[in-house]
């Protein structure tokens, strides 16, 4: 199945999006564990974006696992071993109820965005947007992170999705 088969069954209005997430969202990475969960979402706080160069061999890397994980597979190969690895690392830094960290934006579409929008302008004028996006628009607006962990490594947790989520008015009341 390609994910051309998936079709819009409808559309959630857009003040309902944070009431449909709220209850799934957990104070941090740390609650979650303890929780026994292996995927959340968090509100950060003191949220910093942070765009790093990476190597040229780095660069490369990438590239080389694309083609190899292009010739295990039929469905996506071409469009696969077609894609060009962004040139930099993105990073948050932010605060949750389990303290400070530093996660990998392992996102991929933060990576589109880098690449749809350099198509747009230069490299320069690209992070200076994507920062404002990260740093004073959707933090100002609201925002939530998928985050995530593997069995084999239950401590280490990954960024996995940056969510523009509106933060919520007031809270529902529960009786």
């Amino acid at each position: 199945m390609h994910e051309e088969s998936i079709t819009v069954d409808g559309h959630l209005p857009k003040g309902e999006h944070a009431r449909l997430l709220l209850p799934i969202i957990v104070g941090s990475a740390k609650h979650a564990a303890e929780l026994g969960h292996s995927l959340a979402l968090i509100r950060p706080r003191n949220t910093r974006f942070v765009a790093k160069p990476k190597s040229r061999s780095a660069i490369e890397e990438e590239r080389d696992a694309f083609r190899r994980a292009a010739r295990q597979t039929s469905m996506f190969d071409k469009e696969l071993a077609e894609l060009e690895p962004s040139p930099y690392n993105f990073r948050f830094i932010f605060e949750d109820g389990g303290g400070k960290h530093k996660y990998l934006n392992g996102d991929w579409e933060t990576h589109a965005m880098f690449w749809h929008q350099r198509r747009r302008t230069n490299e320069a004028e690209t992070l200076k947007w994507m920062s404002q996006k990260f740093n004073e628009e959707y933090p100002q607006k609201g925002m939530a992170f998928a985050i995530g962990n593997q069995a084999k490594r239950p401590q280490t947790w990954q960024l996995l999705g940056v969510i523009r989520l509106d933060d919520p008015i007031q809270t529902e009341l529960t009786f």
